[in-house]
């Protein structure tokens, strides 16, 4: 999973919440918070490392933990900033001392006081991190040393704005300002980076990397039984495991003890239910796999949607139990809904794992009915049936993920010989890779990096990037070099199409980092939009599409409100071919093309259209794939032709 949270998840009352530390900085905790406290402080211990690597005790962390209501990613960002912050310290108690030394010796310039050599000390070392008002009091306090004037004051209200200034960093200073950090170098020319990324993808052989979606409807199992196919594959150490069963228990979940190998957050475990994507990797004997776990909750979609569009195939769950498939699968169950979604962002891979046979007592006939009912509408949506397969599981119990040896698995084996969920998962097949393409990396989540940096994540849907490179920030004209990559949180020196990645870059401010805005070359822009024809399939909607319908433009992790603003022609979905100019309503099933106009929105007295980053579906397939919804509803899905401005 991601170590840091998102920036929108942030909530600065829960931030700048004091209440929760009595007088003397103790608190009172129950016997359910400490368990969630030692759960939550393993974790953060599993990023940070021990005492000895971090320097950080654990008395700091539990208590920045209670302060963050047992917090783990922003205590983790705490930790990183707190061990930058013990460095620095360190850089200036050094330069004191070598000043000093210097000094004894006779060697320092008569120029060089003492107040610049630490003022250049603390430039060198960065700007510490600490509260305002401590920042304010050593501004203050050096101005009131230079000027000789410790005792005396002009008045209370010049120190006030001295002190509010100082505060913001705002008021004026005789300090000369640290050198800019410097830019990280390009190791290779492109055409260099492109043959390494082209043998590494023919050395890979069978060990070739994909990335899987889950999906499915709510309490489908899909947590679960990827928290303990994590287990079972050595990803969940016994550690782990144990602290999870713990402290779910003492909170009255003990069912949900699986799902929290990838439901880290309070909230989702606390709800019992996963909100966010989250992210893990796991290996097989050919393949390796990163799972991007989507929520499964109809209030969720836009979320599932970010997910699946960095996904290479689906793993898609169903609940076996009496009635629990069919409220999934009948119309307005997500089970419908997510297949049809992961089609149309291009995923054509899918593996049904048909979670739950337990309940039912291993019944082969309620299995055999389950595939029976998914087969036609697979096909239907568009999978080819060689490129679906399905086993039955019982996640809670771990059978037939890796093996169904033991007692539990006997029921199965009486009528079950098949392949188990591992042995399926490793036979996935990736796409091929865009690799001469221009560099495109639609940014899934921002999130704060180390020092000055700013972290991204996302998919890189074309072309390869390596640290030090520049990139341009779209829409918009921002800039920013990248610092470093981490694919399956290992730093690596490139990256290429495909690879799920973690991208720190430096020269930019945050508040220009939003999700959606794409990464790409300065001489290879990808272009912006606000208004383009798309051909699209209508899905089973019970209100036509009309000339002029308000609806959402989904585009990656982005969505933005739209309006179909001409219906162009109905298409004959087999041939092609255009079948009736200007109709006046689409209806379900219905192929079309339509012109599409992203709404205006109102701002400073004047109509802005804000453009968003596309391409058509025939420069880049990952770019130029859109999907349309109304009403919490997706109406239809699509591809992009023409890109008009």
């Amino acid at each position: 999973m991601s170590r840091h949270r998102d920036f929108r998840n942030l909530n600065i009352n829960d931030e700048l919440d004091d209440d929760a530390l009595s007088d003397g900085g103790e608190y009172d905790i129950s016997p359910e918070d400490e368990a969630r406290l030692v759960d939550a402080l393993d974790q953060v211990r599993n990023i940070v490392g021990d005492e000895g690597e971090s320097g950080i005790s654990d008395a700091d962390l539990r208590d920045v933990l209670w302060d963050a209501h047992f917090d783990v990613h922003s205590t983790v960002n705490w930790a990183f900033d707190e061990k930058e912050r013990r460095k620095q310290a360190k850089e200036r108690k050094a330069a004191r001392e070598r000043e000093k030394a210097q000094k004894k010796a006779g060697a320092l310039p008569s120029h060089m006081t003492k107040s610049n050599v630490a003022s250049a000390a603390t430039s060198r070392a960065g700007s510490p991190v600490g509260s305002p008002m401590k920042v304010a009091k050593k501004a203050v306090g050096a101005s009131d040393k230079a000027s000789g004037a410790s005792t005396s004051r002009r008045g209370a209200g010049t120190d006030q704005r001295q002190l509010d200034m100082a505060a913001m960093n705002l008021g004026p200073t005789d300090e000369p300002e640290g050198p800019p950090e410097e830019a990280p170098k390009m190791s290779f020319a492109r055409e260099k980076l492109l043959e390494e990324a082209k043998k590494a993808l023919e050395e890979s052989g069978d060990k070739k990397a994909v990335s899987l979606v889950v999906i499915g409807h709510v309490d489908a199992g899909k947590s679960t039984l990827m928290g303990r196919l994590m287990y079972d594959l050595g990803k969940m150490d016994e550690k782990t495991r144990t602290a999870n069963e713990r402290s779910s228990s003492k909170i009255g979940k003990s069912s949900f003890s699986w799902a929290w190998g990838l439901d880290g957050t309070v909230e989702e475990r606390e709800r019992g239910m996963t909100m966010d994507i989250a992210l893990q990797t796991l290996t097989t004997p050919r393949r390796q796999i990163t799972i991007l776990d989507a929520p499964g909750h109809k209030d969720f979609i836009p979320n599932m949607i970010s997910g699946a569009s960095q996904a290479d195939c689906a793993l898609l769950v169903v609940d076996a139990s009496t009635g629990e498939f069919e409220a999934g699968f009948d119309r307005g169950g997500q089970t419908r809904e997510h297949l049809v979604l992961v089609r149309s962002l291009g995923v054509s891979q899918v593996v049904v794992a048909i979670n739950k046979l337990d309940m039912v007592q291993w019944d082969q006939d309620r299995y055999e009915h389950i595939c029976e009912l998914l087969r036609p509408f697979l096909i239907h949506s568009g999978f080819h049936p060689s490129k679906t397969k399905f086993v039955p599981v019982a996640a809670m119990q771990g059978i037939n993920l890796v093996h169904r040896t033991g007692e539990n698995g006997n029921m199965l084996r009486q009528w079950y010989k098949g392949p188990t969920l591992v042995d399926l998962l490793d036979e996935l097949e990736p796409p091929a890779r865009e690799i001469a393409a221009p560099l495109r990396i639609p940014i899934a989540n921002v999130f704060k990096g180390q020092g000055s940096s700013s972290g991204v994540s996302g998919r890189i849907c074309a072309g390869v990037v390596q640290v030090g490179e520049k990139l341009q920030i779209l829409p918009g004209d921002e800039t920013a070099v990248v610092k470093q990559i981490f694919v399956e949180e290992e730093p690596v020196p490139w990256a290429a199409s495909g690879s799920n990645v973690t991208v720190y870059l430096t020269g930019v401010d945050p508040v220009n980092l939003n999700i959606g805005n794409v990464l790409c070359p300065p001489d290879q822009p990808v272009p912006l939009a606000t208004t383009f024809t798309a051909r699209i399939i209508v899905f089973d909607i019970q209100v036509p599409i009309t000339s002029g319908a308000s609806v959402e433009l989904f585009h990656h992790s982005r969505d933005v409100p739209a309006t179909v603003t001409k219906l162009l022609a109905t298409i004959d979905r087999a041939s092609g071919e255009s079948v009736k100019k200007n109709p006046r309503v689409l209806t379900k099933g219905i192929a079309a093309e339509v012109q599409l106009s992203l709404r205006s929105t109102a701002t400073a007295g004047s109509s802005i259209a804000r453009p968003i980053p596309l391409e058509p579906f025939a420069v880049n397939k990952d770019m130029g794939r859109v999907l349309i919804r109304r009403g919490g509803e997706t109406i239809a899905a699509g591809v992009v032709l023409e890109i008009f401005g």
